[in-house]
């Protein structure tokens, strides 16, 4: 609270401290049970929006938005838990750099064909890649599941007999 005071006061010290450094400390702490009822309020919030998105899934805009926000928000609710600096840390790490773009890609793109282009078509495929890279982004925080699962498709779709 008293970083908030001096911030808005336009006082303090002169040292830049980040804003997510100081644990218990900083603008954004909060107590481990604030952080859990946060967490869970924005990963229900998610998954109502995704779980409301399947019954608007004959109009595939209205879908598109719901299970959009909806991911977003359900991956966001783990930012309650370790705080946002790490979440991006963790996001950008390189081990997830490539699912993370493509996912955040799809993302953009299932909005885009959404709001801008109006194509039910497109919006569908959107959301399918979206689906797929949101599962392979959540398979990069597993250990050797990304490696598990290319080498089952490889099994699956291989054509020699």
């Amino acid at each position: 609270m008293q970083k908030l005071n001096e911030l808005l006061s336009g006082g303090g010290d002169g040292t830049s401290d980040s804003f997510f450094e100081d644990g218990s400390e900083g603008l954004c702490s909060l107590s481990p049970t604030q952080r859990m009822y946060g967490f869970a309020a924005s990963l229900a919030a998610g998954l109502l929006l995704m779980f409301l998105s399947m019954i608007v899934f004959v109009i595939p805009i209205k879908f598109a938005l719901l299970f959009t926000f909806g991911n977003v928000l359900a991956i966001g609710s783990t930012a309650f838990l370790m705080g946002p600096e790490q979440q991006i840390n963790m996001m950008f790490d390189p081990v997830r750099l490539y699912a993370t773009s493509i996912y955040g890609g799809c993302v953009l793109l299932a909005l885009i064909c959404a709001l801008l282009i109006h194509s039910k078509i497109l919006t569908v495929i959107a959301i399918l890649c979206e689906t797929c890279a949101l599962i392979w982004y959540s398979l990069s925080y597993i250990p050797f599941a990304r490696r598990m699962v290319s080498e089952i498709m490889i099994r699956l779709c291989d054509t020699e007999l």
